[in-house]
Formats: structure tokens, sequence, C-alpha cells
């Protein structure tokens, strides 16, 4: 019997930049939709957190309120 798991690759999260980088008055990246904590940890985040900040996303393109991931990782 093998171990299922030695021989995964870790799951690759597609990074949302698209390369309009502005942060607004609420530090939301008006181009992505990241806050600048979210998008200063992304590339130390785990699959799970990335699309935790993705799922964030949506809500804030949609208006809606979505705390910064990092504020709730401390």
């Amino acid at each position: 019997m093998t171990d299922s798991h030695s021989n995964e690759m870790p799951e690759i999260v597609a990074s949302p930049c698209v390369s309009i980088c502005a942060l607004d008055g609420d530090d939301v990246c008006v181009g992505c939709f990241r806050t600048g904590g979210e998008i200063s940890y992304w590339g130390r985040m785990d699959s799970a957190q990335q699309r935790e900040v993705l799922r964030r996303c949506h809500l804030r393109i949609n208006g809606e309120l979505a705390a910064c991931l990092m504020g709730e990782q401390a």
C-alpha cells in the first residue's frame, strides 16, 4: 500500500492580481479586491487561506463588507 499523499503536488491557487495595483481608502486594491495585508502575505498562505481570500474578494466586488483575513490570523 502506498501513501497517496507523498506524490501529491501542492494545490496552486492563481493570484487574482490584474496589475492594477492601487489601494483605496479602505486598504482594498481597486484591481483585485484584496487588502494590503492579503496581498503582502499571499505567497506565504496555504491554498485554503488563498481560497478564503478569493471568497472575500468576491464579497467585496459585490459591495459587501469582508474583513481582511490577516487580521484574523494574529
